[in-house]
This record gives C-alpha cells, structure tokens and sequence, in this order.
C-alpha cells in the first residue's frame, strides 16, 4: 500500500501512528450545533503533471440535513447543487449539466462536509479511521482513511486541518484516485444564519443535461 506524504511526515513527527483525537473531538462535538454554513473557500488543485497547483476561489453554502451549495470560480465556473436526493454538476463554459443521486460516492467530494460523517464523534468513527497526525504551527493535521469501500474507491485519503482550540476547520484535501489532490483553505464563515432557498435550485435553463 503506497503511504502519502503527508502520513510520512505524520509518522516523521509522532513516531507512531497513534493519533491524539482531543483537537479532531472538540471540533467534531461542535458540528451539532452547525445548522447552516455560509463559508468562503480557495481551492488549490494538484496535479501529477503539473509542478505548480491551480488555484481558484469558491464558495460552499449548506442546511442541514441535506442541501449544499458548492461553487468554484466567480462568477461561477462549475456548481455542484444538492436537494437531498439529486446533486446536480453545473460546467458553465460548456453548458452541461450532470445529474447524480446525492448519497452516490461521486458525490461525496463535494458533499462531505455537510454529511453525517462529520455530525458527531460516533459518526465520525464510523466513516474513518485515522491514519496519523501532525501539529504544525498551531495547526493539527489529521490523515484519515475512509472506512466505507465505495467512498474509498473515489477518495482514498483525506486530510483534515484544525485549529489548536478545536473551534475552526481550516482547510480540508483529498487524494482521489488518480492520485490527483484538491485542497481547499476556509475563510471566514457565517454560521446559522438563514440561507436564500433559491441557492439550492439549480437552474438549468440553457444547458445540455447529461
């Protein structure tokens, strides 16, 4: 089995692979009370080809329990809508739209963040199980494997970056199976104020739908 980086340099630091929990289980005991989010993002794109990665702006708006807003570029370039049952993949430049269930492993790396996986510590455990860890200034770096095969197959790793106090997830990454990476870096979020519902309709007028 091939190891990341990141994991390397986990054991590099800790010397073992028994990760301290405390830091992941203060922000993950926090989610409960997370009902909507409203959350600027910066996505950085690594490629095997590329020595330099993609970087664009985004944004991710989600109500619990199952509505998610994921948009890259602005003006949007790609949208990722979810109502609970369809997620719907917007490509703007090539007026296209793909439409998948939303509880399919394809749709679980725009989704993972406003899931269950991430709901509570027991859910948590459920999903993942964690590989290793790193503090780098003030920053805990968790490396998980996800549990479920289907959801693995898609996303073999994900790393997860937290706040020493536990309070703020600063940025999330994905491995995914072509070993390509997505890293996104959080900004500021507005947590539990109300969400114009219009966020989570796609409009599909115009596009060719797949």
């Amino acid at each position: 089995m091939r190891i990341p980086l990141i994991l390397c340099a986990a054991l590099a630091t800790t010397g073992h692979l028994m990760a301290d929990p405390a830091v992941l289980h203060a922000w993950l005991k926090k989610q409960s009370s997370i009902l909507s989010l409203d959350v600027p993002f910066t996505q950085q794109r690594k490629l095997p080809a590329l020595k330099i990665p993609t970087s664009t702006p985004g944004r991710l708006t989600f109500k619990k329990p199952d509505q998610f807003r994921w948009q890259l570029g602005e003006p949007a370039e790609t949208l990722a809508i979810s109502d609970g049952t369809t997620l719907t993949l917007i490509q703007k430049k090539e007026k296209t739209a793909r439409q998948i269930p939303a509880d399919s492993p394809q749709a679980a790396r725009f989704s993972l963040l406003s899931g269950k996986a991430f709901e509570s510590i027991k859910a948590f455990n459920r999903a993942f199980e964690i590989a290793g860890y790193r503090v780098t200034q003030g920053i805990y770096q968790y490396t998980l494997k996800p549990k479920e095969r289907a959801l693995g197959s898609q996303v073999p790793w994900i790393f997860i970056d937290i706040t020493a106090d536990g309070n703020t997830l600063a940025a999330l990454e994905m491995e995914l199976k072509d070993k390509s990476r997505i890293r996104t870096i959080f900004g500021q979020s507005r947590i539990n104020k109300e969400a114009d519902p219009t966020l989570f309709q796609p409009d599909l007028s115009g596009l060719s739908i797949k």
